[in-house]
């Protein structure tokens, strides 16, 4: 059984053994955690000129490893968080995402950026954040976020050898996950996947959410109500036809999104589906996602602040005017609502 960090390992191992540009590092990288174990022994088996730690300067490495891919290398810089990749919002947007524009398509950047994202454990404001919009707000930015772990490798694959700036959103309860699937081939980047079939909701989910939405539509199936669910896998670009065409067919939309509910990936991707499908829409389309205020540090005051598997089933009853009962769901539950499993042992 492979894991979701054990994915993402053999994906940087690849990339470095198929191609002699390719360079790993960032924050932690070469450390006996390898950045919860994605990166272990990578250093020893290439060396330190191509696997290393870096200063805790993340504007600087940032520039740094623009200037490397503008040099004919392949980084793959490691942020252990995406709240601490926020100081390089200079060099990503001014820079890695504008060159090849500015440049008239001469000169490309072959970066990719992972950041580790997500919440749980008395995270507090400043540490549970997730910005996927901003950076899918520039143009010049791929943003890649992978949900299951037999995807992990090959979407790592295909963002390393894009010749373009990608941000590679890791969701930081994701990485025990576990699969029987394993890939060595990329995966294109910009085609979602549908995981489940149905005709009663289009239910369209991203990153972590979309675990909780197996959880719920599965339950759901077993009452008679069945659901398209799309994993998005990449939020730049998104898989608009494969959204049009399940959204035409069942006639109602469900999104799911990690972020914030105003001016996020779900708003947009709502927003597209009104002004390409408004006359298969049987009602508004609708979007569960986290609310409008930061997450907090306190157990208590986030017990009611995400989304679960529990509140999805319980908004796909409301739209088909159906009963549903969420029991199923409630008793399959055993870890705290700040952890996703007994194994996670955090903070980071």
């Amino acid at each position: 059984m492979r894991t979701f960090a054990n994915e993402i390992r053999d994906g940087l191992d690849q990339a470095l053994s198929d191609d002699p540009s390719v360079l790993v590092f960032g924050l932690g990288v070469p450390d006996p955690k390898g950045v919860f174990g994605t990166t272990l022994d990578l250093q020893e088996k290439y060396g330190e000129k191509r696997v290393f730690d870096m200063p805790t300067s993340e504007n600087a490495m940032t520039g740094i490893a623009i200037g490397a891919a503008l040099g004919g290398f392949k980084p793959v810089l490691t942020h252990q968080r995406l709240d601490f990749a926020l100081l390089s919002m200079d060099q990503l947007v001014n820079n890695a995402a504008k060159w090849h524009f500015m440049f008239g398509g001469q000169r490309n950047v072959p970066i990719t950026i992972r950041m580790i994202l997500g919440r749980g454990r008395g995270q507090g404001p400043p540490h549970s954040q997730n910005q996927q919009s901003w950076f899918a707000h520039n143009p010049g930015l791929k943003v890649v976020m992978p949900a299951l772990a037999s995807d992990a490798k090959g979407l790592l694959l295909a963002s390393i050898f894009d010749p373009n700036p990608v941000i590679f959103l890791e969701h930081r309860w994701l990485h025990n996950a576990q699969t029987e699937e394993a890939t060595d081939m990329p995966i294109p980047l910009g085609e979602a996947k549908l995981l489940r079939e149905g005709d009663a909701v289009t239910v369209v989910s991203v990153s972590y959410m979309t675990i909780e939405a197996l959880h719920a539509v599965d339950v759901l199936k077993e009452q008679g109500i069945s659901c398209d669910l799309i994993d998005l896998r990449t939020v730049t670009p998104i898989d608009w036809a494969k959204i049009e065409t399940s959204v035409k067919k069942t006639g109602k939309l469900l999104m799911l999104d990690t972020g914030f509910k105003s001016f996020g990936i779900a708003g947009e991707i709502l927003a597209h589906v009104t002004e390409s499908c408004w006359s298969s829409l049987q009602l508004p389309p609708a979007r569960l996602t986290a609310p409008d205020y930061s997450e907090s540090t306190s157990p208590a005051l986030t017990k009611d602040y995400h989304v679960r598997a529990e509140h999805i089933a319980a908004k796909i009853g409301e739209m088909t005017d159906k009963p549903v009962s969420i029991e199923p769901i409630l008793n399959q539950r055993g870890a705290a609502h700040d952890v996703p499993g007994t194994w996670f042992t955090g903070p980071f």
